[in-house]
């Protein structure tokens, strides 16, 4: 019989209660119907600005028919790695388009975004090497950082100039490994890639950037920041997600033959995880597709965004340097922050509150994401209620 008095996982129960009291606990948000400008959760109608669906492909019946046609031709799980029985007709077909999409030599499909961050930096540099990490990077690159078992130096956001310092110190190390997001998904402001591009030149070191948030988005063709800003050619290896923008599920890397061949070879969430099922690549291929018929999506967000951000600072708000579909209201406080967030959803408007770990201590924030699903109306009764909150 179990002793009574022997509970070893006790400490969990106090360490939640901290967290309660420190305004830090998370739980789980249960919707219901598909994830579009609006949702249902529990029996309450609320306009969504907590999705990263920032075209409104997630709901799209056109990703739901190629969905729906693949499973019907080939089923649903994939049952094996890529490098065993996993690797489908359709896998291939999206990193071809991919690597089209994104004009480099090759594509490389993993099973999340975190899995190509983490896998890539841990194949691209370990011990004796050196990756260069922006101090607001996502989590996905700081754990692949943290993996690749590489000294590690973490340089403040977005400053070059004390980069090229810490690079001009790591002369004898033998690779060099700079990371960052092109669109940091929390501040909504962009990496000054031309800059970084500089300095990796200078430095003679490797420069990884993940366009999570602003594939679909940014650039003429919607390749990302590293397009927006011209340097693309420059970006030695780009990381993109489908589950954002493109609406479905994965993330993939792009550069060259060789680089993804060493991937296939060396980056371990690929290597030892079951591929995605089959039909979820078809549904990137759609959304793909509509992202190069459909511009007027993303420069329509975007447009919406400049104008929400105006608005939102003539009224007093802090919106950082927020320059995208992604606008943080500073607050500072965690308890703050969620109470906001509370008072909003009962105004039937859906806004996270972000809080530590998320974000460093002392920048609690309101994380607006805006859509190209989001209405006029669904924008001005945001207005509406934040212009009253902030009394």
């Amino acid at each position: 019989m179990m002793n009574s008095t022997h509970r070893p996982l006790a400490w969990i129960d106090r360490e939640l209660a901290a967290l309660e009291g420190q305004g830090l606990r998370r739980r789980r948000t249960v919707r219901t119907g598909p994830q579009t400008a609006s949702l249902v959760i529990g029996d309450r109608a609320l306009v969504n600005f907590g999705s990263n669906d920032y075209l409104a492909l997630a709901g799209d019946p056109r990703l739901a028919a190629a969905v729906a046609e693949s499973t019907r031709r080939q089923g649903w799980g994939s049952g094996a790695s890529p490098l065993i029985t996993g690797y489908a007709q359709a896998h291939q077909r999206l990193e071809q388009r991919l690597a089209e999409f994104e004009a480099t030599e090759a594509a490389l499909l993993f099973s999340s975004g975190f899995a190509a961050n983490a896998g890539t930096i841990a194949a691209l540099a370990g011990p004796g090497d050196v990756v260069f990490t922006d101090r607001k990077n996502h989590a996905s690159l700081l754990d692949g950082c943290r993996l690749s078992r590489a000294d590690v130096r973490v340089y403040p956001h977005g400053d070059p100039q004390r980069l090229d310092e810490l690079l001009a110190r790591s002369a004898d190390k033998r690779r060099r490994l700079i990371v960052t997001d092109g669109l940091f998904s929390m501040d909504g402001d962009l990496a000054p890639l031309g800059d970084l591009v500089d300095v990796a030149r200078r430095h003679d070191a490797m420069l990884m950037v993940d366009e999570a948030h602003a594939t679909g988005v940014f650039g003429s063709c919607g390749r990302g920041v590293a397009e927006e800003l011209g340097v693309e050619d420059h970006v030695d290896v780009r990381v993109g997600t489908l589950s954002k923008a493109l609406g479905s599920v994965g993330g993939f890397v792009a550069g060259s033959r060789s680089l993804v061949e060493w991937l296939v070879n060396r980056a371990r969430p690929y290597v030892f995880s079951t591929a995605t099922p089959a039909a979820a690549s078809a549904a990137a291929v759609a959304a793909l597709e509509i992202v190069q018929r459909e511009p007027q999506r993303r420069e329509a967000l975007l447009a919406r965004a400049r104008s929400l951000r105006s608005e939102l600072t003539a009224q007093g708000w802090d919106v950082g340097n927020s320059q995208s579909q992604i606008i943080p209201l500073m607050v500072g406080e965690p308890k703050q922050a969620v109470a906001l967030s509370g008072a909003l959803h009962h105004r039937g408007l859906f806004v996270p509150a972000i809080r530590p770990p998320t974000v460093p201590q002392d920048e609690a924030c309101l994380r607006i994401s805006l859509t190209a699903g989001h209405t006029d109306a669904m924008i001005a009764a945001l207005l509406d209620a934040l212009h009253d909150l902030r009394g």
